[in-house]
C-alpha cells in the first residue's frame, strides 16, 4: 500500500487536537503543515462538565483522598506555575511557526465537541489521510482511529508501557525514574496507550526549573524532526516496531501535591 501523492510529495496527516491548546493548534499544526503535508485539522472544543467528569473518573480509580490531593495541587500549579508556563507557551509558538513557516489558511478545519461523531468520521473519510496525528484528552472509538489508511498515532508523554494514560512524565519524576521520561510515538488501538510503539525519546530536561508541563511538552518539541522521519517511515512501509514485550506496564492519571513534593525533595536532596 502507497501512501497518497500531495502536491509536496510527503505523506498526508490529520491533526486531531484541543483548540485552547496553542502549542498543539498552532505550533504542531506548523509543523505537519512544513513537514509532510497537513490535510486537515479536528479542534476540539470542551463541552461544559468534560472537567467534572475527568474529576468523577478519577475518584473512582483513586478514593476521594487521592482526589483532593489532585485538587490541591491543581491548585498549587495555578499559583506557583501557571502564569509562566502560559508565557513560555506563548513564547514557543512563536518559534514554531518561525521554525515551521508553513501557510495553513487553505487548511480544511472542523471544530467539533467531540471527536467520536459522525461529522467528524465523515470530514476524515473525506480527506482520506495517510495517517491521523492525535493530541487530545478522550479515547477515540475504532470507528474514527481506523479510518487513516496507516492507523491514527499519539505523542504521549511519557514513556510505555510504563507510564500509560496521563502526565507520565511528572510520575517518572516524582518516581525519580529519570531515564523514563520521555515520550513515546504509538499507533492507537482500543487500549490505553497500549498500541505499538515505533519511537521514544527525551531531551536534557531541568527539573529545578521547568515545571512539569513544560517538560512534557518539550519530550515532544525537542524530537519534531525524528519523530517526522517516523512517520514518513510508517508510511513508507520502512518503520520497525520496538519490543516491549517483558517491561512493566502501568495506568497513571492527574498528579498529587504530596507527590510533586516528593519530586521536588529529591530533586533538591540529588543535587545537594
Amino acid at each position: 500500500m502507497t501512501s497518497t501523492t500531495t502536491p509536496s510529495g510527503q505523506p498526508s496527516v490529520l491533526l486531531i487536537c484541543h483548540e485552547e491548546d496553542v502549542i498543539d493548534s498552532q505550533g504542531l499544526a506548523a509543523w505537519l503543515g512544513y513537514s509532510l503535508h497537513l490535510a486537515g485539522i479536528v479542534l476540539l472544543r470542551e463541552k461544559p462538565g468534560s472537567l467534572l467528569g475527568r474529576l468523577r473518573r478519577e475518584r473512582r480509580r483513586v478514593g476521594a483522598l487521592r482526589l483532593a490531593d489532585a485538587l490541591l495541587f491543581r491548585l498549587w500549579y495555578r499559583l506557583r506555575w501557571a502564569a509562566g508556563d502560559a508565557a513560555w507557551k506563548a513564547d514557543e509558538v512563536v518559534h514554531l511557526r518561525a521554525r515551521y513557516p508553513a501557510d495553513l489558511s487553505d487548511v480544511p478545519v472542523l471544530r467539533a465537541a467531540d471527536p467520536n461523531t459522525p461529522e467528524v468520521r465523515d470530514f476524515i473519510a473525506g480527506l482520506q489521510p495517510d495517517l491521523a496525528l492525535a493530541r487530545i484528552k478522550v479515547i477515540l472509538k475504532p470507528e474514527i482511529f481506523t479510518l487513516p489508511r496507516y492507523g491514527c498515532f499519539v505523542l504521549h508523554p511519557g514513556i510505555c508501557p510504563e507510564y500509560r494514560n496521563a502526565h507520565g512524565c511528572f510520575w517518572a519524576l516524582a518516581n525519580r525514574d529519570l531515564d523514563n521520561v520521555g515520550m513515546t510515538l504509538l499507533r492507537v488501538d482500543p487500549g490505553i496507550d497500549t498500541g505499538p510503539v515505533y519511537l521514544q525519546a527525551s531531551y536534557r530536561f531541568d527539573e529545578r526549573r521547568e515545571s512539569h508541563i513544560v517538560i512534557q511538552y518539550r519530550v515532544v518539541l525537542e524530537n519534531l524532526d525524528a519523530i517526522a522521519d517516523m512517520l514518513r517511515a510508517i508510511c513508507a512501509g520502512r518503520a520497525r516496531v520496538l519490543d516491549t514485550r517483558g517491561r512493566d506496564s502501568a495506568v497513571w492519571g492527574q498528579p498529587w501535591l504530596s507527590a510533586y513534593w516528593q519530586w521536588k525533595r529529591s530533586a533538591r536532596e540529588a543535587l545537594a
